[in-house]
Parts: structure tokens; C-alpha cells; sequence
């Protein structure tokens, strides 16, 4: 069969990919229905997407088979480590570390600059573009960001409720920083 159009190859049915329906990940070309979760084929877009060598996958199925495993991790009792069978180590938790100021930041600023964000979203510190904003507590969120403080609850602007730039579902918000006392769900002494 001859080769028309000279175009990139898709990663993952080898086709030709068209400019308008090209979707990039590490370097490599997909088509927007191929950009699919190589386990339980979920369609991906740059938020949900987790790459290991020449394979996608969405963040859930990525974590269950290249992601810690051991007690802690809810994959059963054992040891804390992803390493090989036979080879026990314990796994602390990442520890969030301050990024240091550098040349990167200045290049982030143009990126910034040329794409249309100057915004960081107050969870992740990350640069919030467009496409993915979420406003709440008058800061621009990442819409998977846009989640409860205490419980990880997704929240839309129906559920969300604020103190100190934090956001809280309603319920949470209720327990936590409510009224207290008899009547509202609380005991009380009475004398």
C-alpha cells in the first residue's frame, strides 16, 4: 500500500496523524481517540494522563501497577517498596520539599507569558492555564485541584465553601468551623 501524506505515525495505531487532530505526550503523537488508558481505556487529556516508557495510562491504572505497593498503599500487608520481589526496603512518605529560586522560574514566566497564564494554582503551586481554571476563594484552581482540604471531596460552586483561601465542602466546613451547641448536632450541657 503506498505512503501518502509523510505525516507523524500515532503511538498507538500507527497512523497518520493530522495537525488538527494531534494529541502530544513524551515527545510522541496520538490521535484524539487513541489517546486512550492502555488498561481500562479511558480517554486521557494532560491532566489525567501518566506515561511510563512507550505506554499511557490514567493516573488510577498507572498507580495500581507501577505505584508503591505494601500496607499503606492498599495493596495488602508486606513491605513498603516497589523494587523488585525479594528486596525489602521501607518507604517513607515524599516529603514536599520548597522549590528554589532559579533560571526555570524565569522560563516558566515566559511560558506563562506566551500561553496566557500568570496564575498559580494555590494547591500544587503550579501554573494554571485557561483551559483548566476553576475560580474559588478568588484564587485560580486547577479543576483537579478544586477539592475539599479535609476530605478530597471534588467541589463545583454549589459545594464549596471558604476560610482562610482553603476550600471545604459544606459538610466538613459545617463540623469543623460551624456552630456549635444543642439543636445543632452537637451536645451540649444544660443546666
Amino acid at each position: 500500500m503506498p505512503h501518502w501524506g509523510g505525516g507523524v505515525k500515532c503511538g498507538a495505531c500507527e497512523a497518520t496523524v493530522y495537525h488538527a487532530e494531534e494529541v502530544q505526550c513524551n515527545g510522541r503523537s496520538f490521535h484524539k481517540t487513541c489517546f486512550i488508558c492502555m488498561t481500562c481505556r479511558k480517554g486521557l487529556d494532560s491532566t489525567t494522563v501518566a506515561a511510563h516508557e512507550s505506554e499511557i495510562y490514567c493516573k488510577s491504572c498507572y498507580g495500581k501497577k507501577y505505584g508503591p505497593k505494601g500496607y499503606g498503599y492498599g495493596q495488602g500487608a508486606g513491605t513498603l517498596s516497589s523494587g523488585p520481589p525479594g528486596r525489602f526496603e521501607t518507604r517513607q512518605p515524599p516529603q514536599s520539599k520548597p522549590r528554589p529560586a532559579s533560571n526555570t522560574d524565569t522560563s516558566a514566566n515566559k511560558l506563562s507569558q506566551k500561553f496566557g497564564s500568570s496564575d498559580r494554582c494555590p494547591r500544587c503551586s503550579t501554573a494554571v492555564y485557561a483551559a483548566e481554571k476553576v475560580m474559588g476563594a478568588g484564587k485560580p484552581w486547577h479543576r483537579t485541584c478544586f477539592r475539599c482540604a479535609l476530605c478530597g471531596k471534588s467541589l463545583d460552586s454549589t459545594s464549596v465553601t471558604e476560610k482562610d483561601g482553603e476550600l471545604y465542602c459544606k459538610v466538613c466546613y459545617a463540623k469543623n468551623f460551624g456552630p456549635k451547641g444543642f439543636g445543632l448536632g452537637n451536645e451540649a450541657m444544660l443546666d
